[in-house]
């Protein structure tokens, strides 16, 4: 199915990202979402569709509760860590096209600081053994910096990668978040060596390496195009949008290639190919990152540069605001918050609106990428367009 330039973003919203909060991730849902109706100028009442976050433990009845959805007629939800949120919305373009749906709701985010901290593990069901359970977490291989922190190392042997460079991504997210009131970091600058003097957490990710814990959520809502038409909000065009999924699924250890993401690749190809540009005609990239060397993985993964290119690109100065390729405007996961991507839609729908903070808009943007790794190395990508 073709669904380039058939459906489009018209609202978005989020809640204030924190560190502590008293209220509970369904509330950050349900405030998010009214804020993305308000912005599309819609009410509960025209939402037919919901595809609530598998990450954040919520379902579709729920939402039809709280919001009072009398007329919800499909839902999704998926179940790809991380890469869940772009894979909800190209099922929600798919149930729009096909006539299932006319106005699909995806909401996401968390507690990540107040409630829902770092886990032991992916949850496996009972009985069930896998390389993980058996040969890496009685080993103590147990959470997401430790898994990742080998695949980072292996980048660094196999392409001369330097924990220098991983460092220029964190001052890059830092500086674009101080430019951002709605970041965590937010007038908190930070240098490289700042970067290189903050502790080890697991080799070779420092403190600043790593995505912040926190609390928030976002929402946004997509429609047809038709539809879209006749709102007040300026539409984003959902350009390209794919999923693909990783083999084998249960362990970075048992990759082929640790230092690569291919499911990235093929979903990113699979997404521009739908919206019929190239990489190079991106004018910024957002990549949910949960940890610096997935800037450069991601930059790699989807033909920005060739494969162990990414370190210099980036100590080039490359992403920064001004340069060939800005990447995560509002600081991402690093600087801004980790609510499972959603921020980094938000980001590139307003960059594409023009309506962030002036020192932080990309001048005539009119193409924004956002891709996402989730679980182990599961992918997908989605191409905007004003």
């Amino acid at each position: 199915m073709d669904l380039a330039d058939r459906c489009a973003i018209v609202g978005i919203g989020n809640t204030a990202y924190t560190r502590g909060t008293s209220r509970t991730t369904l509330q950050l849902h349900l405030e998010a979402s009214l804020r993305a109706l308000e912005d599309a100028g819609l009410s509960t009442s025209d939402v037919d569709a919901v595809a609530p976050s598998a990450v954040a433990g919520r379902h579709a009845e729920e939402l039809a509760m709280n919001l009072g959805l009398r007329n919800l007629r499909w839902s999704t939800t998926k179940h790809m860590g991380g890469a869940s949120l772009i894979a909800s919305i190209q099922d929600a373009c798919m149930a729009i096209t096909s006539g299932a749906a006319s106005c699909a709701l995806v909401p996401a985010g968390r507690r990540g600081y107040s409630g829902e901290r770092v886990s032991t593990g992916r949850s496996v069901p009972e009985g069930v053994m896998t390389s993980t359970t058996e040969f890496e977490r009685p080993f103590g291989n147990l959470v997401a910096v430790q898994w990742f922190a080998q695949a980072a190392m292996r980048h660094m042997y196999e392409h001369g990668t330097t924990s220098e460079q991983l460092g220029h991504v964190a001052v890059n997210s830092r500086r674009n978040a101080c430019l951002n009131p709605q970041a965590l970091m937010y007038g908190r600058s930070m240098s490289l060596a700042d970067h290189q003097a903050s502790r080890m957490v697991s080799t070779p990710f420092r403190l600043f390496d790593c995505s912040l814990e926190s609390d928030g959520a976002g929402a946004i809502v997509v429609t047809s195009v038709d539809r879209a038409r006749d709102l007040d909000a300026l539409p984003v065009l959902i350009a390209g949008v794919a999923e693909a999924h990783s083999h084998p699924s249960t362990s970075l250890t048992q990759k082929p290639e640790m230092d690569r993401v291919p499911s990235l690749t093929e979903a990113a190809g699979r997404a521009f190919a739908m919206a019929g540009i190239t990489p190079e005609e991106l004018d910024c990239l957002q990549v949910h990152e949960g940890f610096t060397w997935y800037v450069l993985a991601a930059l790699e993964a989807i033909g920005v540069v060739g494969t162990g290119e990414g370190g210099p690109f980036v100590e080039e100065g490359n992403i920064a605001l001004g340069g060939r390729l800005p990447v995560n405007t509002h600081g991402g996961s690093l600087s801004e918050a980790h609510v499972s991507g959603i921020n980094h839609v938000i980001e590139a729908v307003r960059q594409l609106r023009r309506t962030v903070e002036p020192e932080r808009q990309v001048i005539g943007c009119r193409h924004a990428g956002v891709v996402v790794e989730g679980n182990f190395f599961e992918g997908s990508a989605l191409v905007l367009r004003r």
